[in-house]
């Protein structure tokens, strides 16, 4: 019986068999002195090779499954006992479509889940964590926050009481059922972000931007929207997959690596659409409860984003553009018209809560 060296890959793994190749009423393939497959004679092809060496396939078995025959001498035996070696056979043909039809399959299903799955799965899972592992992530992701932007409290006393008052006031009308810690911050950019377990950040940026109180009251109330509504969770959920927040709970992501995850997730990912009215809508009914009509804040959107033209992709922006936003807001007034929010010397201290051009003052951090 004519033997001799080849390597065998079963086509259900990667990993490479080392094999004896016998030529008898088959192409009897052993290992360890044992014959693990037989391939007959008059199945067997040849296969695609990159590399000069001659790879044999069967038409019986795995599609995937390959011989590559070492010894030239023993190799010239084993073609000359193939008798359709170069036949084209159409279920070759037929198994490499079945191939990338799967593979095509797959790659089709991962991107569903991406795009519906996982935020159908964040969706159900959000109202499902416990209110102290949302604090721990929003610990986590605010020691971040204050190393991506400039995040120094702004504590000019008298600020620090009028935006006490104005977060109280607007804390009462929301309906929630977490402790809120809001805090004006140094940077410049003008913007204002919810973070896990009700801490809410306005950036002096926004405010020096702001020209009345009830334009900063919409933009905190529309963030205290994002707070009940845990949009900052969901978030985490859709970015990281369960796995994250399992991992986190389990102790297998380091809290290092897991605060940097949450803080640039948080920052860099954009609300939906639908969460985004979903906290307009919060904002809308806490400035009407005041009193107070939320059209400011859609004018102060519209002042720092300027008009916003997209056509066709306005349909799937994440974000409401600014000009629809503020024709919403406009049709929303108040029923029943209320006092100033701020009069106009707590507005002014608000306005210098961080001192002169941005400056900061030494005195206590507000939590409300």
């Amino acid at each position: 019986m004519i033997e001799g060296s080849a390597l065998y890959y079963d086509g259900l793994s990667n990993k490479q068999h080392a094999v004896t190749l016998r030529i008898g009423a088959t192409l009897e393939i052993v290992e360890d002195g044992l014959m693990i497959a037989g391939w007959p004679f008059e199945w067997i092809r040849r296969a695609d090779s990159s590399d000069g060496r001659i790879r044999l396939r069967t038409t019986n078995g795995s599609d995937l499954a390959r011989l590559v025959l070492i010894d030239e001498t023993f190799a010239r035996s084993v073609l000359e006992a193939c008798p359709r070696l170069e036949h084209n056979d159409p279920s070759g043909t037929t198994s490499t479509g079945r191939i990338v039809f799967w593979s095509l399959a797959a790659a089709t299903s991962l991107i569903l889940i991406g795009l519906y799955g996982i935020p159908f799965i964040a969706e159900r899972l959000t109202p499902l964590i416990p209110a102290s592992f949302e604090r721990r992530l929003g610990e986590m992701a605010d020691s971040q926050v204050t190393t991506v932007f400039d995040a120094t409290p702004c504590q000019n006393p008298d600020g620090v009481r009028a935006f006490g008052k104005l977060i109280g006031d607007l804390q009462k009308t929301t309906g929630l059922s977490v402790p809120i810690t809001a805090t004006v911050v140094r940077s410049g950019v003008p913007n204002a972000i919810a973070l896990p377990g009700g801490k809410v950040y306005l950036f002096r940026g926004l405010l020096e931007k702001a020209e009345s109180a009830d334009e900063i009251a919409g933009v905190l109330a529309h963030e205290l929207g994002h707070v009940k509504h845990r949009d900052s969770v969901r978030i985490l959920l859709q970015a990281g997959g369960t796995s994250f927040l399992l991992g986190l709970l389990l102790g297998d992501v380091t809290g290092s690596g897991a605060a940097i995850f949450a803080a640039r997730t948080l920052l860099d990912a954009s609300h939906s659409r639908g969460a985004e009215a979903a906290a307009d809508d919060v904002a809308i009914e806490s400035m009407n409860k005041l009193g107070r009509s939320p059209q400011p804040m859609g004018e102060l959107l519209l002042r720092i984003t300027g008009k916003e033209d997209r056509g066709l992709l306005n349909f799937i922006a994440s974000h409401p553009l600014s000009e629809a936003r503020l024709q919403r807001m406009s049709a929303s007034p108040p029923a029943v018209p209320g006092p100033p929010l701020l009069d106009a010397g707590e507005w002014a201290a608000l306005k210098q809560i961080c001192g002169p051009s941005g400056q900061n003052t030494k005195t206590q951090n507000p939590k409300t």
